[in-house]
């Protein structure tokens, strides 16, 4: 369990004033010119060591992502964007971070703005998030008037600056080329890759695009080092997360603990344990909608760490965990997400355009049972036709929940398919 002293969002529920004064007092923009004067290569080389992995989902190492940049700045100028565009289902941690402890975000640009060349950073919001939006708002003027951003931040002789943008609410803009197609007053749609963001980002020039999380927790590691934050966790999957806990738990909660904390501790610790029970536990998705759940049988005993949750064929994503108990229409409830990746497909890849209206159909008809058993390995072949073969992630986010929910519940959807075949021949 993860000591007190070592979180680094002391403020995540909100207890504490969220301002300036609060952020200094949790020591926030503490001499935050000492970090700068080491250097661009140094910051570069700790968050290295510090073994951070991104915090949006698919977990690559920060530092070596802010290495990509280019080491000098030609005739584009260089920029950060933050992914603050928190639309992944059952995930709820950036929200917290920007409505009580928005001054880590901000220390967090600064620092990887510096450390990347880039004189401006853009916060990309969520349009829903308007309470947030005010909040980064807010604190962005409190830490210009402060100096601490805009003309010679810090007293460091780099001028910087945040601006926060307010998207219009489409889950694809969570996808980093689709983010800057749309900061850029297009329609959120994604890029083809090659070329990145490093090479052409924002108009066409060096961008690194990284999640709230992975920014925020930057300013802390940099002054307790790389050491400190790679001393907790695992190898490979080493600091501290903030887990969303959500659906049938007695607390449903956010929590910053360790990385590889066993899934049925942080229920238990921190969540008040499973309704009815940790036994009437169905199935848990560990990281939000797009991944993968698993049983019961694997919540036992599985750590939420990335390394751990691919192995048996998950993901920690964002470290949304929606819990399910025996109650549950598990079948339904994949479904809804289904029906979900097909409203926010953007629409520009065929297997996405169209297998996910498929795939949605199809379960829909698995809910009531009237398919052929037949069809369920017909289902898993369309997922694999979708996955993989799309520009961006949103083609696997929507295969994956129903892959996961053939290779764990294919007894109950064959249990209701011959169900309702008994009632309709013995209606006839």
């Amino acid at each position: 369990m993860l000591r007190d002293e070592d979180r680094i969002f002391q403020n995540l529920y909100g207890f504490h004033d969220a301002g300036l004064a609060g952020a200094r007092a949790r020591g926030s923009w503490d001499n935050t010119k000492s970090i700068l004067d080491k250097g661009r290569d140094w910051i570069i080389d700790e968050m290295k060591k510090s073994g951070l992995r991104g915090r949006g989902g698919a977990g690559f190492p920060t530092g070596v992502k802010w290495s990509f940049m280019p080491k000098q700045v030609g005739e584009k100028p260089h920029y950060l964007v933050v992914n603050a565009d928190e639309s992944e289902p059952g995930t709820c941690k950036d929200r917290d971070i920007m409505r009580h402890d928005p001054h880590t975000l901000i220390e967090g640009c600064l620092v990887a703005g510096f450390a990347m060349n880039a004189h401006a950073a853009y916060i990309y919001i969520r349009g829903e998030f308007w309470y947030e939006a005010q909040c980064l708002v807010d604190a962005v003027k409190e830490a210009r008037e402060a100096g601490l951003i805009g003309p010679n931040a810090c007293g460091s002789g780099w001028d910087f600056e945040v601006y926060v943008h307010r998207g219009a609410g489409a889950y694809i803009c969570g996808e980093e080329t689709a983010l800057l197609e749309s900061l850029e007053g297009k329609k959120g749609m994604p890029r083809l890759k090659p070329p990145f963001p490093a090479g052409a980002g924002l108009y066409g020039c060096p961008t690194t695009v990284n999640n709230v999380e992975s920014i925020a927790v930057a300013p802390t590691i940099l002054r307790k080092g790389a050491a400190w934050f790679a001393g907790i966790g695992r190898p490979n999957n080493t600091g501290t997360k903030v887990f969303c806990i959500s659906g049938h738990v007695n607390q449903p909660c956010n929590v910053e603990e360790s990385m590889g904390i066993p899934l049925r501790e942080l229920i238990d610790k921190h969540a008040g344990g499973v309704r009815g029970g940790w036994d009437n536990l169905l199935a848990v998705i560990p990281g939000g909608a797009s991944v993968p759940l698993i049983p019961k049988s694997i919540c036992d005993t599985v750590l939420m760490d990335f390394d751990s949750l691919r192995e048996v064929r998950s993901g920690l994503g964002t470290a949304a965990v929606i819990v399910m108990d025996k109650s549950t229409d598990v079948i339904k409830a994949i479904a809804r997400l289904s029906q979900f990746y097909m409203h926010e497909s953007c629409g520009q890849c065929t297997p996405c355009r169209e297998g996910t209206g498929w795939m949605w159909r199809v379960m829909e008809r698995m809910v009531k049972g009237n398919a052929r058993l037949d069809e369920i390995d017909m289902l898993e072949d369309v997922t694999r036709q979708v996955e993989g073969h799309t520009i961006c992630a949103l083609g696997d986010a929507a295969a994956w929940p129903i892959q996961g929910l053939i290779r764990h519940f294919r007894p109950e959807m064959e249990r209701r398919i011959n169900e309702h075949a008994g009632r309709r021949q013995a209606a006839e």
